[in-house]
């Protein structure tokens, strides 16, 4: 069953923030990622299956194994999303920096 789940619950977990870390640099199978972990490996199958159904990763099959890889696309989304945010505390702790040295002078 392919439920659709909402991205931002789902880097709303450590272990999942962990994972997408981890496929940052290179592509893994789900037994490379859990060695990672001092979890049991369904449980972190659970997390891959997660962030699968929110299309942050994307599963390769290569042989007999599969390897989970990021979505860049999916992450620029997130990326997206987040660059208004971000750009606004930029320009309140500007002012603040900018109060600040007023009244260092």
């Amino acid at each position: 069953m392919n439920l659709r789940r909402d991205v931002f619950q789902a880097i709303a977990d450590p272990t999942r923030r962990a994972i997408l870390l981890l496929l940052a640099s290179q592509a893994m199978t789900a037994g490379a990622i859990a060695a990672n972990f001092d979890t049991a490996r369904p449980t972190v199958s659970k997390h891959l299956q997660i962030l699968t159904e929110c299309e942050l990763l994307k599963q390769e099959q290569n042989g007999r194994e599969v390897h989970y890889q990021l979505n860049p696309h999916k992450m620029k989304e997130i990326a997206d999303f987040i660059e208004p945010f971000r750009q606004m505390w930029d320009d309140r702790f500007n002012k603040l920096e900018d109060i600040m040295q007023k009244y260092k002078s």
